[in-house]
């Protein structure tokens, strides 16, 4: 028995958000007298084996082959399954990003098994798994209760604290792998990366936003935005009307039909707040909105609020983070 947590990876990077919910799996393993065991599957990723036993595992399989190298779902659900077995797992826990929210709902499928998408929180009730989700636009949450005998859950992005890594005690135990390259119906022709530097949305601490308050000069006010996010350390996101107006690319849109994102806190420059932008950012420890309207439904939501045209506010606050972080 044991609590089965994926190690997503990306070019031999583990994703940082995994190492939160391995926190909270062995957590949630202490509580159920089990062990926390966790999946990496890659090629050469033994460096990421050992990082997963510093951040808690008591078993970590080991999935090491060029055909797992990139993310295909064929082979990794392969995988999953020889890990869910070798581990005995009763719960299987993945990071809701594109590749975890995936392989998450095809291993559940294919296990019969019950499913929580994008949870933001565990706990255990009668020694049994029980998951949160925010619903309608997070005014609300849910908690699931599963029937399965093994239960399945994607996780949310900064749903827990990240812990702190120590030495690496455990075992590492190698899975054989399931499948050959010929087998695999997947192929990927070509990998165009993201920009170096880039931040990722879903992991970002700080997010700094445009919305449709661009519309004046939109270059001009996305570089503003970009600046800011700059001095802060922070991704850009953006609402669906400024992406639907092709003011920024889709990947930076934040909403029910973008990214979910929880960051510590959200600037919102030019944003009016639809129900659909606040399904994704609604979550925020600290909401910051700048709209000239005062009327706009986001400052029924935000912590703080500045009624300002973004043209004029972003740079103001760009020179003052500058003074006060030593960036000038």
């Amino acid at each position: 028995m044991s609590v089965l947590v994926w190690i997503e990876q990306i070019d031999n990077e583990p994703v940082p958000s995994c190492w939160e919910v391995l926190g909270k799996a062995r957590e949630l393993a202490h509580q159920m007298g089990t062990q926390a065991a966790a999946l990496v599957a890659g090629q050469d990723v033994d460096a990421i084996a050992q990082e997963a036993l510093g951040y808690g595992a008591d078993t970590v399989y080991v999935a090491d082959s060029p055909v797992l190298a990139r993310f295909r779902l064929q082979p990794y659900v392969e995988t999953v399954h020889q890990a869910l077995d070798a581990a005995q797992a009763t719960l299987f826990l993945t990071n809701a990003t594109v590749h975890g929210g995936t392989l998450a709902a095809m291993v559940a499928c294919r296990r019969n098994a019950g499913i929580a998408a994008q949870a933001v929180d565990l706990h255990l009730e009668d020694g049994r798994p029980v998951a949160t989700r925010a619903i309608y636009s997070g005014n609300m949450l849910a908690d699931i209760h599963f029937e399965s005998d093994l239960a399945v859950a994607s996780i949310r992005p900064r749903s827990f604290p990240m812990p702190e890594p120590g030495p690496a005690k455990g075992t590492v135990v190698p899975l054989e792998i399931p499948l050959a390259e010929e087998q695999v119906e997947e192929k990927i022709l070509e990998v165009k990366p993201a920009e170096k530097g880039e931040i990722s949305l879903t992991e970002a601490r700080i997010i700094v936003s445009g919305g449709r308050g661009v519309a004046a000069d939109p270059a001009k006010g996305f570089q503003l935005i970009g600046e800011l996010a700059d001095v802060l350390g922070a991704a850009v996101g953006a609402s669906r009307a400024a992406v639907d107006a092709g003011y920024i690319e889709y990947k930076h849109q934040v909403g029910q039909t973008g990214k979910t994102v929880k960051p510590d806190l959200y600037i919102a420059c030019g944003i009016s707040g639809a129900i659909q932008h606040l399904a994704g950012m609604g979550q925020s420890k600290v909401i910051v909105a700048i709209n000239k309207d005062p009327e706009a439904p986001i400052f029924e939501r935000a912590h703080y609020g500045v009624v300002e045209d973004l043209f004029v506010m972003v740079p103001a606050l760009t020179e003052e983070f500058r003074k006060r972080l030593g960036k000038g």
